[in-house]
């Protein structure tokens, strides 16, 4: 539970107090109407979804997963997918989203723990209520039933581990992820700036032998590199480059070349690399320490990742406002909530209102977060609980932690 600034001038007091039982009447309610409405609109519980669920229909029929060029997941995803393709129709249409947003919950709980709060309070309650509510891909992933949720719910969790010293569990549960998804991979790299080497092995590993043997059991057991590793490479898809929010897909669009906006993308997600690595370095008590590395470092990725879409905030935004408590949390920032401007829901923006151009939003959404966990990063000393030496030691007995 968090122990910080409860002051009754602060806000924190009043978040970390327990929720009443209109909030959890709210809340079930809204994460239901989501749940229901998208079993109502969808025949098959999300497009998205629905691409995984076709890629093992195929293998099952004999035929190749990546024949569909955009099933764009690793061959341990096509084995992952075959209960759902041994499901019918009507049960896959209740049953997607509600496991959707079941995720997504479990995912905020992960955020709150790593961040002290109890799941049972305000922020807790009234937290989930507001991403589900009033931050727009929170719907869209639900009704597009995406596998993205399974990395929502794995980095907190991933974080969480790590924070608690069990660092080999952490690489375990990103291998996992990855293996359903690839959206993790840059987690990895949590691993070299902690010099965790037995879970960044574990992180690389469990995809890599779960990929390798569902591949021998494929048509086309290189199909991923031979197809799939070129189509993201080229990022050439008309249809997917218009709700694309990195700047090497936006930039192109509003008439920039293009070598100049993949190379202005490499450049900013070079630079959240590094200001990742200096976040890291701080070595400040407490879990913010864990939560905007990591998070800088996925936003890093979001930048210059073709594809990157709306959904893929859902893997990090949660996990910044859990820490809004903590008075030196990114969430505390102007900059954190400017950048969430554009995802309220049912604001129609001028020029903008055509879905095909909300890449727009998404994008000004994505540079102005990874610019404020940046400048995070950068601007501000490391905190240092009172005590000296004695705090630090503690500190550093967590970080090397068995695990």
């Amino acid at each position: 539970m968090w122990t910080g600034n409860t002051g009754k001038g602060d806000i924190s007091g009043w978040l970390g107090r327990p929720a009443g039982r209109v909030a959890w009447v709210v809340l079930a309610a809204v994460l239901g109407a989501l749940a229901a409405h998208t079993a109502r609109v969808t025949s098959d519980g999300g497009m998205d979804n629905a691409i995984v669920v076709r890629a093992a229909r195929s293998w099952l029929a004999g035929g190749d997963p990546y024949d569909d060029p955009h099933f764009l997941y690793f061959p341990s995803a096509v084995l992952a997918a075959v209960p759902q393709a041994l499901l019918p129709q009507a049960v896959l249409r209740v049953v997607v989203p509600v496991v959707v947003a079941g995720l997504l919950a479990a995912g905020w709980g992960c955020a709150l723990r790593l961040h002290g709060v109890a799941r049972g309070s305000r922020l807790g309650v009234l937290g989930l209520t507001g991403l589900a509510a009033c931050f727009a891909p929170f719907g869209h992933l639900v009704r597009l039933g995406n596998w993205t949720v399974t990395a929502a719910v794995a980095l907190p969790l991933c974080l969480l581990l790590a924070y608690r010293g069990r660092w080999i569990a952490a690489g375990v549960v990103v291998g996992v992820a990855v293996a359903l998804k690839p959206l993790l991979a840059p987690v990895v790299l949590l691993f070299v700036l902690a010099g965790r080497w037995r879970a960044l092995a574990a992180a690389v590993l469990v995809p890599a032998l779960a990929s390798g043997a569902a591949a021998l059991l494929l048509p086309d057991p290189a199909g991923f590199f031979t197809r799939t590793l070129p189509f993201l490479l080229r990022g050439d898809d008309g249809f997917v480059r218009l709700y694309e929010a990195s700047p090497a897909a936006v930039l192109p669009r509003l008439g920039v070349p293009v070598p100049l906006a993949e190379g202005l993308a490499l450049l900013a997600a070079g630079a959240g690399v590094l200001c990742a690595r200096l976040r890291w370095r701080r070595a400040d008590p407490g879990p913010l320490r864990y939560a905007e590395t990591a998070a800088g470092l996925m936003l890093s990725a979001f930048l210059v990742s073709r594809p990157s879409y709306d959904h893929y905030l859902l893997v990090v935004v949660p996990l910044l406002l859990a820490g809004l408590p903590d008075p030196d949390s990114v969430a505390r920032r102007p900059g954190c909530w400017v950048a969430l401007v554009p995802q309220l829901p049912g604001v129609t923006w001028p020029w903008l209102e055509a879905a095909e151009r909300r890449a727009f939003k998404d994008a000004f959404t994505l540079g102005v977060l990874a610019v404020t966990v940046a400048a995070g990063a950068v601007g501000r000393r490391g905190r240092r609980a009172p005590g000296g030496s004695g705090d630090r030691s503690r500190t550093l007995e967590v970080d090397s932690g068995s695990g």
